[in-house]
């Protein structure tokens, strides 16, 4: 233990570095005890009540069966939905994400003193995925490393990064044999394995689609513009006024853009509209 502490300084300061130079850094440091250290204490599965989440969205399960590989695992490995990290899943537990519907992408990373990769470099990537979510529907994502399930999901076409492999998505029924999901118990968010499961992240899903179809008009926008300078339908600028210029019919990709930002526009007032009804409205005075 002694070689380690100035290890993991050393790797703290490192990321403080990697962080201010724009990198993406992975890691779940404090967050990714394994349950040789720390066992899952929790309720026994249930599912959440119907009535407790938003059926225009989906429910994601994420399990992790009994196997003595994983009781005497050091430190768990983490789950990450749209890039953002969540929960490290620990022996025998179970948590859920209430996501918004459309593509999301799942990956598994497995840490070294809670350090799991710089950008696109992993130190071992579990799985990465997109998941292709339905508004209403409940999905079971099971994980285990020595044994696959029984029957792979007949859903998935048999090349899906989540039919195969240590997690893989499987169908309800599966997943409510005695010995999978309903046997294992909640995953605590506590001072030793701190998370952000068992929760709704529509909202920070519905922010991050956002961010990357802006992203994505602006790459369409340059070659839109590339392709009306070979048609002839773009004017330089002037020689004495270098602010002049530009396409000579409107761009797709701007019009996409005005759309996006009037739809997301939309989106915060009900946001607002929303978070106001809740806390009753109105005004305190003291």
């Amino acid at each position: 233990m002694k070689i380690r502490v100035p290890f993991l300084k050393n790797a703290i300061a490192l990321i403080c570095v990697m962080a201010l130079s724009g990198c993406t850094i992975y890691q779940s440091i404090g967050k990714s005890v394994g349950s040789f250290l720390h066992p899952v204490s929790g309720h026994d599965f249930v599912h959440i009540d119907s009535g407790s989440w938003d059926q225009r969205n989906a429910i994601l399960y994420f399990y992790r069966t009994h196997s003595q590989w994983a009781a005497d695992e050091i430190e768990a490995p983490s789950v990450y939905i749209d890039d953002k990290h969540y929960f490290n899943i620990r022996n025998n537990s179970f948590t859920w994400l209430e996501v918004k519907p459309g593509e999301r992408h799942i990956a598994m990373r497995r840490p070294l003193l809670g350090l799991e990769g710089l950008n696109s470099f992993s130190l071992s990537l579990i799985v990465d995925a997109t998941l292709s979510v339905e508004p209403g529907k409940i999905y079971y994502l099971r994980y285990n490393e020595l044994i696959e399930p029984e029957r792979r999901h007949p859903d998935l076409d048999p090349d899906h990064p989540l039919a195969s492999g240590d997690l893989q998505l499987v169908a309800r029924g599966y997943a409510m044999q005695a010995d999978q999901i309903v046997s294992t118990l909640f995953l605590n968010s506590d001072l030793l394995a701190p998370n952000h499961a068992a929760t709704s992240i529509v909202e920070i899903n519905e922010d991050m689609d956002y961010e990357n179809r802006k992203a994505e008009l602006a790459e369409e926008r340059e070659l839109e513009l590339e392709r009306l300078k070979q048609q002839g339908q773009y004017e330089s600028a002037s020689w004495f006024w270098p602010f002049g210029g530009g396409p000579t019919v409107p761009l797709e990709s701007d019009q996409e853009l005005e759309v996006l930002e009037r739809d997301y526009a939309e989106l915060e007032l009900e946001r607002e509209r929303r978070r106001e009804a809740e806390s009753g409205g109105g005004w305190w005075i003291f």
